[in-house]
């Protein structure tokens, strides 16, 4: 589980494609010097599981069809800027959101545009998953927990502040760029109990109705 306060940008060195899948290599911060073989690792709000086989001052990931299909990886390139974080220790501070590194969808980029020291972000977010996003909600975007400022018929906006702008990829993002947009896991919840407690009570109450005859 991660939280969504990316920790490094870092440039990705090397994208391997193999069957079924590729290898990616990105540069490795000097905060991530003790990262072990099998941890996870957000990329751009993409879970990965670190592998081994890799030079000196590099992560390698193992990066599946489905993953390259559902998310930006699969467009990566050498040079390329990516978002990472470490998964949550036991005991961290929970600073973001609930994040899990399972990208919903990808979604275009509307505006980013500046108003003194900050910007507003919007991204165009298909209605299948709108539903699950509020306003003043959280959603995570590339990996970066941010709250939703508003929401209109086919745009969500958050705000980014200095830090975040500076501190992530987002401030290098234009009109039309991809993000890894991964919605509120809560939410999906909430929907998925909903549903399966209409469903026994409907199927009840046929039973009692064939029961009484009627």
């Amino acid at each position: 589980m991660f939280t969504g306060l990316v920790e490094a940008v870092v440039e990705v060195r090397a994208v391997g494609r193999r069957a079924g899948g590729a290898l990616l290599d990105v540069e490795r911060p000097a905060t991530f010097g003790d990262v072990a073989r099998g941890e996870s690792i957000s990329v751009s709000g993409v879970c990965l599981t670190a592998v081994p086989g890799v030079e000196a001052g590099r992560l390698r990931f193992d990066v599946s069809a489905e993953t390259l299909e559902r998310s930006t990886l699969g467009a990566l390139r050498p040079g390329d800027a990516v978002n990472l974080e470490r998964a949550l220790a036991v005991g961290g501070r929970l600073g973001g959101h609930v994040v899990q590194g399972h990208v919903d969808a990808t979604a275009p980029v509307t505006r980013l545009e500046r108003s003194g020291e900050f910007w507003t972000l919007g991204v165009r977010l298909d209605p299948s998953f709108a539903r699950y996003v509020v306003e003043k909600g959280s959603v995570a975007l590339d990996g970066v927990s941010l709250t939703v400022a508003s929401l209109a018929e086919e745009e969500l906006t958050v705000a980014v502040i200095p830090e975040t702008f500076r501190a992530t990829t987002l401030g290098r993002r234009r009109a039309g760029a991809l993000l890894n947009v991964e919605v509120d896991v809560l939410a999906k919840y909430v929907e998925r109990l909903l549903g399966r407690a209409a469903a026994p009570s409907s199927t009840m109450d046929d039973r009692l109705r064939a029961l009484l005859g009627s």
